[in-house]
């Protein structure tokens, strides 16, 4: 059976975490949802800057855009391009959120990186974003900084749906989990309101292994390659105790869903470790894994299946323990995480700009060539 099939059976949903105009035209997403049961795809401005950025695919539309609108900004160009993309796979994946009864079945575009400290600009822009892309199976992608955390309690009260990224630590899970729960409340339809809380998986040990490494000895040197999956283990042990407990039943009798955990950044960035790692180590019911074309490929050749979200729970709790007991700050390394991750967001997305400003102006120029026009 195919693996990533498996992991239905273990109440995981699959995402993919890539988006481009290719693979919407050419059948290859309606493929993996068919073939490898994924049911939902998740973008951000990394993902579109090589999309559009790096490929000549969207010539054409970006040509068509100048031709109606000549005078346009880049930055309408940008949200044409990319609107455009969001429905056509919205599209693709209506027929799985209207047979899991809106539970699953979605697309994440997200706000502007630089409204990441603005909540009212971020507000401003999650709302016409949502009104522009009008798709019930859309996710407003909105960063879990403490100056949006309130934004996304907002947007959730208004019915929005929302997926709330760049959460690297307990301390950003818990304050988005209470912005949801908080929202909820507020919802007129919270039977109607969708949420994941996507929290990043294989930076932290990008970042934790360099200072254990750095640090040396047996102690530091055994926790190499841990720390991220027993970061995440404890996480959805607190997300049991949120969402599977008396205090949200009062929520569930009204017909809302809790918000699942997703799992974020899960390709393997060294190359030491399994490529498979933080799929395989995070198996477990009411999850997400949005996993890009490289990891989807290899575990669907050699991925192992099993609960293992809910195995050793004792254990990642030790090693957290150790990794404070060496004198590893872990709040501050996710803090400086976060912020590593707005500006990792934030650079392609201006690069992304310059360029669409480039063949904009070139593309303009050979229109005023071609029209006679000095």
């Amino acid at each position: 059976m195919n693996p990533l099939r498996e992991l239905q059976a273990q109440g995981q949903a699959v995402w993919l975490d890539y988006i481009r105009r290719d693979i919407l035209l050419d059948g290859s997403l309606r493929r993996m949802v068919d073939e490898d049961g994924v049911s939902g795809v998740t973008s951000n401005p990394a993902i579109f800057q090589k999309a559009i950025g790096e490929s000549e695919l969207y010539d054409q539309a970006i040509q068509d855009y100048l031709t109606a609108e000549p005078q346009g900004q880049v930055e309408g160009l940008y949200e044409a391009l990319v609107v455009e993309d969001i429905r056509l796979a919205a599209d693709i994946l209506l027929s799985v959120f209207e047979g899991t009864n809106g539970r699953d079945g979605f697309v994440s575009l997200e706000v502007s990186p630089h409204l990441a400290r603005d909540a009212d600009g971020t507000l401003a822009e999650a709302r016409h974003l949502w009104q522009r892309v009008e798709r019930p199976n859309l996710m407003i992608k909105v960063p879990a900084t403490t100056e949006c955390t309130p934004a996304v309690e907002e947007l959730l009260a208004e019915g929005i749906n929302v997926n709330v990224t760049l959460m690297f630590s307990m301390a950003h899970y818990e304050a988005v989990a209470g912005a949801y729960l908080r929202g909820l409340e507020r919802c007129q339809s919270p039977q109607r309101l969708a949420s994941v809380a996507s929290f990043f998986v294989s930076r932290v040990d990008t970042k934790v292994d360099e200072i254990l490494e750095n640090l040396g000895g047996e102690a530091a040197l055994d926790l190499l390659g841990k720390i991220a999956i027993a970061n995440s283990k404890l996480t959805y042990a607190r997300y049991q105790e949120l969402f599977e407990g008396d205090s949200f039943r009062s929520m569930r009798d009204r017909g809302a869903a809790p918000q699942r955990v997703l799992w974020a950044s899960t390709s393997t960035k060294n190359p030491a470790y399994r490529d498979v790692i933080y799929v395989e180590e995070l198996i477990g019911p009411a999850t997400v894994n949005t996993i890009p074309p490289e990891t989807l490929e290899a575990f669907r050749d050699h991925g192992k299946v099993g609960p293992t979200l809910l195995e050793d729970l004792s254990g990642a709790s030790r090693q957290i323990d150790e990794l404070d007991s060496l004198g590893i700050d872990l709040q501050a390394a996710t803090e400086e995480l976060q912020q590593e991750g707005l500006d990792k967001f934030a650079m392609p997305f201006d690069s992304l700009l310059d360029t669409l400003r480039s063949k904009r102006d070139s593309l303009l120029a050979g229109v005023a060539v071609r029209s006679g026009v000095e």
